[in-house]
């Protein structure tokens, strides 16, 4: 009994020490000198190799350098892909994520969401000579999305009877688009905009209006690090009084860019 009690305290003391450790979790960045920020490198103009630096580079990224540089620390990249993000986060892999990470009432359970850094329409992309002009064409069709993605959630509300096909990365799912495996894909407005432009002379195809959902994206975080995420929707808030979320958007996305976009949003809090 005496060695079972000794084991039991042992255990709730283990508890207490990493649940500290875990609240504390800003003091530990700066101590550490690293911020540990998970991006999916596969989903440009967000997070993408540079083709001639192989450095990996893009909205979310100059996002997550600007929270370092306000920590004072510098930044680490991890990889990873859309379905590890939140697991990633949980296991403390990752101190941060910056990966496409829209706002829901699911997700919202198991992480922390920092304001909204980005809106983004999804919406479902087709062939054009397939014919179909609205979403409730593709009822009980084949649609491709990223595997444990917003978009992929939307399309089943949207589309219920829709069986969704699912990919690791865009290119993967829009290759099957293109080759007549799926009828649609369900993707973020901007990606799907590339695509879009890649094969205009070749094989056009065209979003479906209107989008199925308008997505908040947030900087995402684990739940007990209040103090971090305080820290981060500041640093986040000053970048907006500033100007400087405005020239990010504007660098990667804006009228000079290849997406030629007005930035119609502001850094705010999620509505849920």
């Amino acid at each position: 009994m005496r060695r079972f009690k000794g084991k039991l305290m042992a255990a709730l003391l283990l508890s207490t020490l990493c649940s500290v450790a875990l609240a504390d979790q800003l003091a530990d960045i700066k101590q550490r000198g690293v911020l540990v920020c998970g991006t999916l490198g596969t989903a440009e103009p967000f997070s993408f190799s540079n083709q001639s630096t192989r450095e990996i580079q893009g909205y979310d990224v100059d996002f997550c350098q600007a929270v370092a540089k306000s920590l004072g620390v510098k930044l680490e990249l991890k990889l990873i892909s859309v379905a590890a993000r939140i697991p990633e986060l949980q296991q403390a892999r990752v101190d941060i994520l910056a990966a496409n990470l829209g706002w829901s009432p699911e997700r919202a359970q198991q992480i922390a969401f920092s304001d909204s850094y980005f809106m983004s329409p999804t919406k479902i992309l087709v062939r054009k000579a397939s014919g179909y002009k609205t979403n409730s064409d593709l009822a009980g069709k084949r649609v491709s999305a990223i595997k444990g993605s917003s978009p992929e959630i939307a399309l089943h509300k949207v589309v219920p009877t829709a069986v969704s096909i699912t990919f690791q990365d865009p290119a993967s799912a829009f290759l099957a688009l293109q080759q007549g495996k799926v009828e649609g894909l369900a993707l973020n407005e901007l990606t799907s905009l590339k695509f879009q432009a890649q094969v205009a002379s070749t094989s056009p195809v065209v979003n479906l209006e209107p989008a199925i959902q308008n997505e908040a994206w947030g900087l995402g975080m684990r739940k007990d690090e209040t103090a971090f995420v305080k820290y981060v929707n500041a640093t986040l808030e000053a970048m907006e009084a500033s100007g400087e979320a405005a020239q990010i958007f504007d660098k990667w996305l804006g009228v000079k860019s290849p997406y030629k976009l007005q930035r119609g949003f502001k850094i705010e809090p999620i509505k849920g």
